[in-house]
């Protein structure tokens, strides 16, 4: 029987992970995934998680000269969590036939301990924002396959000495879920109807309560808005509905609807229902997302969904971070003040502009580019293994 570790180094990058994992299991049922997270702890539903895992401070933005939140991960244990890892790696020698990096170059040089053959699956770097460098490529050289989100991309390391595809971009096919009837009551009664992407990381709740205050200030002067908001798998509905409550929300929770564990009510009637569950029946609902997330508003961007981002002074994704995400999505992402009365006012003005959010959707689907890449991927990594 075939053996695959995957090793990611983010929360995207772990749900990427799994989506080319389910992709190569249909290739392959009798092949043993097992997948190692370099970041966060993970819950994968078609790879078995192994190794030593723990969740750090920062989420795991620690990329960029983000000293502030190194020197809280170091505080954290990250470097003894690294070692840790790093030793994991070398002690599975001769256990896997092939390894699948999903993430940045660190984590290729960490998979690469593994001393298997290394398919490696880039997901943030870009010509659009920041391309390879030497020492990157001198690693990724090192890899038996590179798969780049963007054509574009590949083509200048290509043009640099490097074997490189992008036979589709993997995000696009992580949120291509089956759909959910079940969303249209979510967004039921809503015009315009508004997707709320807080995210998953340790910053999520605070970010949902600053969205959710805006669409409430927002709902005051139209009656007829409302929001989906979505709360990440690995997150408790229940929190989040404590916390609202406490923000003078009206909280109905149902504990027996898994999709819609609660409404929020304001100004005598819904203003937004929580949905706990995949995105991808949310997106082909709404005509806007606003969103501190980062894999969830590329998502929203290759559905040709205008999307939103604020600028807050607690962000932990911090200015770097929503620099990136503008530079991959242009003119798809607008960023807007997190000062809550200009965050309202900038909302309102693009939602009252039509032309430029049907420009916003269209730069997303080009950007983003289609879907296809899981499945390329894994039939190439199931040829290797045959």
């Amino acid at each position: 029987m075939a053996r695959v570790l995957f090793v990611s180094n983010g929360h995207g990058e772990a749900a990427i992970a799994d989506r080319i994992a389910e992709e190569l299991r249909a290739l392959d049922p009798a092949v043993q995934i097992d997948h190692l997270a370099l970041v966060g702890r993970a819950r994968s539903r078609y790879m078995t998680d192994v190794g030593p895992q723990r969740a750090m401070p920062s989420g795991g933005l620690i990329a960029m000269g983000n000293v502030k939140n190194i020197a809280r991960d170091v505080r954290g244990g990250l470097i003894g969590l690294t070692l840790e890892q790093r030793r994991f790696l070398v002690q599975a020698r001769g256990r896997y036939d092939r390894a699948v990096t999903v993430g940045d170059v660190f984590a290729l040089l960490m998979t690469l301990a593994a001393r298997a053959p290394v398919t490696y699956v880039g997901t943030a770097k870009s010509v659009n924002v920041a391309p390879y460098g030497p020492i990157e490529r001198r690693v990724l050289a090192r890899a038996s396959e590179v798969y780049v989100r963007d054509e574009a991309t590949a083509r200048r390391l290509r043009a640099q000495g490097l074997r490189a595809e992008a036979p589709g971009n993997v995000i696009v096919d992580l949120f291509a879920a089956a759909d959910d009837a079940r969303a249209d009551a979510a967004v039921r009664d809503f015009t315009p109807a508004i997707a709320v992407f807080p995210g998953s990381r340790e910053a999520a709740l605070e970010d949902a309560r600053f969205l959710l205050d805006v669409v409430r200030r927002v709902a005051q002067r139209r009656p007829a808005l409302g929001a989906a908001v979505s709360i990440a798998p690995m997150l408790d509905p229940a929190l989040f509905a404590h916390i609202f409550a406490r923000d003078g929300w009206d909280v109905v929770s149902d504990a027996g609807d898994e999709r819609m564990p609660f409404v929020l009510r304001a100004h005598q009637r819904t203003v937004a229902r929580a949905w706990h569950g995949p995105i991808g029946p949310l997106l082909s609902r709404v005509q806007l997302v606003i969103g501190q997330a980062g894999t969830a508003n590329e998502a929203a961007a290759a559905a040709g969904v205008p999307v939103v981002a604020f600028e807050r002074g607690n962000d932990r994704k911090t200015a770097w971070y929503r620099m990136r995400q503008h530079g991959l999505l242009g003119d798809a992402l607008a960023v807007f003040s997190g000062e809550p009365d200009a965050a309202v006012q900038q909302l309102e003005a693009l939602l009252d502009d039509a032309p430029r959010r049907a420009r916003m959707g269209a730069v997303g689907r080009e950007r983003m580019g289609g879907p296809g890449g899981a499945r390329a991927i894994a039939r190439v990594i199931a040829g290797r293994l045959a």
